[in-house]
């Protein structure tokens, strides 16, 4: 089996942070009207904290969030039976519906329902949604118009999904060229049994690009003369992006028009895609590869190129599926959060941040947690965001602050062939003494750890846990304890790029 040949962004590099705070004036400064979406904060990725504030409860297994630029700050909200909610900040959550297609979708399974949800830019003069569902009788993944004027839902696109009931995807988006993205998972099983992510005469394991503004011919539809496969013979024209397993959320950067994808993963690795705007035709590896590791058994195809996610983490510690965000483009945290891409897990309820580090690779950081069970991130208008959880139903505001990291990791490496030695540093930044201590930290792929030093440390798929001696169990502020272990690479002898000490992110240095 070929090696694979990647395209795209490298592997975070490593992640060097500012350890002088910015001034907390400097750091919390809103942009001025109009330049939002321009703001990068520089902030260092430690130094933020995540916390929510529920602001609605009695939604039925919520899927998927959007808001109208209309003008009337509402909030739009699936739940998995078929019902669209309607949620203001003023007035909480309307008990009628805005729209209401229960008739017409299959929610039979977890993974079934009404998945997702997209407003067209005329939104105030159409008064028309984008729903995206699973449909009755067979589950077939179903995109439709939904006139409100009319109570009328008009079928555009269906893909057959009869034989499992996951991996069904479910987001939509339109993109900055005013095209309807529509996300839809590989078919469903383990392993993509029907090989369905590098087919491309099937939608399922894509990413599809239309134009739903106008019909052509038959189609109550377009497909845009640009769509990569328009010219493939045996390949669907509607395909944008192939690779995929269950692309349940993504997103569009309202700065550069960059693509942010959440692929969940079949169990070894979740990842994250960030893709340059306009790059139709990639792939994405699936089931080739899951993240960055060969998948056993997958589906290669010789002399295929790869487009590599930035980002991947095992499930190990809890994890089971990412849950795919947004950057944050809004006005009310810009000078901590402008520019930086935040999501979660499911599972796990991690909040996950990462940003360019302007050198190919990407600055990564748990800064906090969601509440339990977060199946989507919206955002307002105006950029800000809330989050929905599936039980117990809930609509969460997003926050952010400012939170100086209480440790600091400095990581000195050697390494030679197939063998490198990682001494790390820790020492208590903060007020508090520490009086037992857990760090845990991510190794770089193909890396193992033979034996470790000053701790006790175990190893699951690539995440270290490594819990303090009896001798160095106190670290009093401004002090340090050091440990270290010798490690197996198989090429990448980089140390971690990203610690928790008892669960709170790091600063890292050198």
């Amino acid at each position: 089996m070929p090696r694979r040949r990647w395209t795209g962004p490298l592997l975070p590099a490593l992640l060097l942070i500012a350890l002088t705070p910015l001034p907390a004036a400097a750091a919390d400064a809103a942009p001025p009207p109009g330049k939002t979406a321009e703001v990068t904060s520089t902030v260092p990725l430690p130094s933020l904290r995540a916390t929510t504030t529920q602001v609605a409860s009695g939604l039925k297994r919520p899927t998927a969030l959007a808001a109208p630029d209309d003008g009337t700050d509402r909030l739009f909200i699936t739940e998995k039976s078929g019902k669209v909610r309607v949620y203001h900040p003023d007035t909480g959550l309307s008990p009628t519906p805005l729209a209401d297609i229960t008739s017409a979708v299959d929610e039979s399974g977890n993974e079934r329902g009404l998945l997702g949800i997209a407003l067209p830019p005329d939104f105030a003069d159409s008064r028309v949604l984008y729903l995206a569902y699973t449909a009755l009788p067979d589950g077939a993944v179903t995109l439709a118009r939904y006139r409100l004027d009319a109570s009328r839902l008009e079928v555009l696109l269906s893909q057959e999904h009869a034989e499992f009931s996951n991996h069904n995807g479910g987001q939509l988006a339109f993109g900055p060229d005013g095209n309807l993205y529509w996300s839809i998972g590989d078919g469903g099983g383990s392993g993509d049994p029907f090989r369905s992510g590098q087919r491309l005469d099937t939608l399922l394991g894509k990413i599809v690009r239309i134009d739903v503004s106008r019909g052509c011919g038959p189609l109550p539809y377009c497909v845009p003369a640009d769509n990569p496969f328009v010219d493939t013979p045996g390949a669907r024209e509607e395909i944008w992006l192939y690779g995929l397993r269950n692309p349940w959320r993504f997103s569009f950067d309202a700065a550069d028009g960059s693509m942010w994808i959440g692929d969940v993963g079949q169990g070894r690795w979740e990842e994250i895609d960030h893709l340059a705007p306009g790059r139709g035709g990639l792939n994405l590896g699936w089931s080739c590869y899951e993240g960055l590791e060969e998948f056993p058994d997958g589906d290669c195809v010789p002399g295929e190129e790869h487009t590599e996610p930035v980002f991947t983490y095992s499930p190990y510690i809890g994890g089971c599926s990412v849950i795919g965000g947004h950057v944050y483009r809004g006005r009310e945290h810009a000078g901590l959060v402008g520019g930086t891409y935040i999501a979660t897990d499911y599972c796990s309820s991690t909040v996950w941040a990462l940003r360019p580090d302007g050198s190919g690779g990407y600055e990564q950081a748990e800064i906090g947690e969601m509440p339990t069970q977060v199946t989507s991130v919206g955002t307002t208008a105006d950029g800000e965001f809330y989050v929905v959880n599936d039980l117990p139903g809930g609509l969460h505001k997003v926050s952010f602050a400012r939170e100086e990291p209480t440790c600091r990791v400095d990581r000195t490496v050697r390494a030679w062939g197939t063998g490198a030695t990682v001494e790390l540093t820790v020492t208590n930044t903060g007020g508090t003494p520490v009086n037992g201590w857990t760090l845990q930290f991510p190794l770089a792929l193909g890396q193992r750890v033979v034996s470790d030093w000053n701790t006790n440390l175990t190893q699951g798929s690539n995440l270290i846990t490594a819990s303090n001696a009896p001798h160095n169990a106190a670290i009093a502020p401004g002090a340090s304890v050091t440990l270290g272990y010798l490690t197996e690479h198989t090429g990448d002898a980089s140390p971690p790029v990203r610690f928790t000490l008892d669960g709170d992110a790091c600063a890292v240095g050198r």
